[in-house]
């Protein structure tokens, strides 16, 4: 259930976090809860880093990343699943056994206090999982020779959308639209910002 495909193995990973003091162990834990509630803030890789830094733990960047990207996953998959906090430790101790009692603690005492709110976050972003368009860019193309095209020497637009969907990953798509379709996107854009501005 809680695999993950990481290039540092699961127990490498709770070795990591058993280096750490359990309080800022628990600190690392809320900032991770707290991007899960709020899609649009990330975890500061440098800001934990620095933390991390300023007591005395000598990970490198990568190794702090390597704590934050499976706890993140791990909290994100008990939300859509919905388990207890019981669940969740029992998972994470099947997927480890090198994690001690006061982590696991930890773990279990914040899922408790913000599990349900993030089940029912990731339920509305569930009925609501629409991306976000980040981007859009395009350009004017003519087809000079195709095998397959009849329709050589007419104008062509190609556009390249970037979404970020409901996890804040990255994805781009791209199609292409004769100037007629182009302009028919246009106006219904024109349309979308008149009815903005009155709003």
């Amino acid at each position: 259930m809680l695999g993950l495909d990481l290039s540092t193995s699961v127990d490498g990973v709770v070795e990591k976090i058993e280096k750490l003091p359990i309080v800022l162990f628990a600190e690392t834990l809320q900032s991770i809860l707290v991007h899960l509630q709020d899609q649009n803030r990330a975890v500061d890789l440098i800001e934990t880093w620095d933390k991390f830094q300023r007591v005395g733990i000598n990970l490198d960047q990568k190794a702090v990343q390597d704590i934050i990207k499976p706890m993140t996953y791990y909290f994100r998959l008990a939300a859509k699943s919905n388990l207890s906090s019981d669940v969740l430790v029992s998972k994470l101790t099947e997927c480890s056994s090198k994690w001690s009692k006061s982590t696991l603690q930890v773990v279990h005492q914040l899922w408790t206090e913000h599990g349900a709110l993030l089940h029912a976050n990731q339920e509305v972003l569930t009925m609501a999982s629409i991306g976000q368009l980040v981007d859009i860019q395009w350009k004017l193309g003519m087809a000079v020779s195709s095998d397959t095209c009849r329709s050589l020497n007419s104008p062509f637009i190609s556009v390249l959308m970037k979404i970020a969907d409901t996890s804040g990953e990255m994805s781009y798509k791209s199609f292409e639209m004769t100037v007629q379709q182009f302009q028919n996107l246009y106006r219904q854009f024109k349309e979308m910002a008149s009815v903005l501005e009155t709003v």
